[in-house]
């Protein structure tokens, strides 16, 4: 699942991944409203997360990786850029056939096109699964997701007003839904 050739190479999600993907998600826990955690994670605490995430089947797990002058040494190997995700959307059966989809990218690889490389792998990856929805929240205001998620054919299908509480102030959720699968 790597595009040959260029610098950024999008793969399946790995436990040696662990580290750098709870860095990049600890930063917008920390920084920002774009997700109502609010206690930065340890990697122990994101292992199940992680494992969540099989390398097939509808729930799936992607890495962006620098592989531009990347030097070993250390044993780190490329420097992790982003990840996408999609998850269970709910827990019942029959939410089955939906996910919820996210990406993240490190604070320095924003506006890179990082998102929407590991978007369009992650799409490409779900075409053959058992899919009917992809659902992402996005909390506002948040135009750069917003755009992206529009760019991938999401429409926007309602706003929970008010409905998380971050840095003592009220959060609104956008919710956008994808077709997923043959149209019917």
């Amino acid at each position: 699942m790597t595009q040959p050739n260029t610098e950024v190479q999008v793969r399946t999600g790995v436990e040696s991944d662990l580290a750098a993907l709870t860095d990049i998600y600890n930063h917008y826990v920390r920084e920002t409203a774009l997700t109502f955690d609010v206690v930065p994670f340890t990697p122990e605490q994101r292992l199940p997360w992680l494992r969540s995430h099989p390398e097939d089947g509808p729930h799936r797990l992607l890495v962006a990786q620098d592989v531009r002058n990347v030097d070993d040494t250390d044993g780190a190997g490329p420097r992790i850029l982003g990840y996408a995700t999609s998850s269970a959307f709910r827990p019942k059966a029959a939410y089955s056939t939906s996910v919820e989809v996210s990406v993240y990218c490190a604070p320095d690889a924003t506006g890179r096109g990082v998102g929407t490389l590991l978007y369009s792998a992650l799409f490409e990856a779900l075409a053959g699964e058992d899919l009917r929805r992809a659902y992402a929240g996005i909390a506002q205001p948040n135009e750069s997701s917003v755009r992206l998620h529009e760019r991938f054919g999401f429409g926007h299908i309602g706003t929970y007003t008010d409905v998380g509480r971050k840095f003592d102030r009220y959060w609104d959720v956008a919710w956008y839904e994808k077709h997923l699968g043959p149209q019917t």
